[in-house]
């Protein structure tokens, strides 16, 4: 059996990966952990998301860990918007962001 070769993280990324792999647990089984665990998870990963420098072995480490890459781009949505998603959800996500806000607006 051969070996998967996986791309090395710098040290520093290490906790980061770490966190973020058991996010990605949590996210494919619901009920596995409480909701304070749940919780508990994304403080870390979101504490340490705004640690990590931006680069590429960050950007390897968030295309594989799409649940720490949803909280880098909430943290990161002032300055760069929706950054990590694909330009068509963007756009959808942002025109019915526009219909919602029109639609309370008038009152329905």
């Amino acid at each position: 059996m051969e070996a998967q070769a996986r791309p090395s993280l710098p040290a520093q990324l290490h906790s980061l990966a770490a966190m973020a792999g058991l996010l990605e647990r949590l996210e494919r089984q619901p009920g596995s952990a409480s909701a304070e665990q749940y919780r508990g998870v994304v403080r870390q990963v979101t504490g340490l998301l705004q640690q990590a420098e931006p680069g590429p072995a960050l950007d390897l480490l968030l295309q594989h860990a799409p649940a720490a890459a949803q909280i880098y781009e909430n943290l990161n949505y002032q300055h760069a918007g929706l950054c990590r998603s694909p330009l068509e959800s963007s756009l959808n996500a942002e025109m019915a962001a526009q219909a919602l806000i029109q639609r309370v607006r008038r009152g329905g």
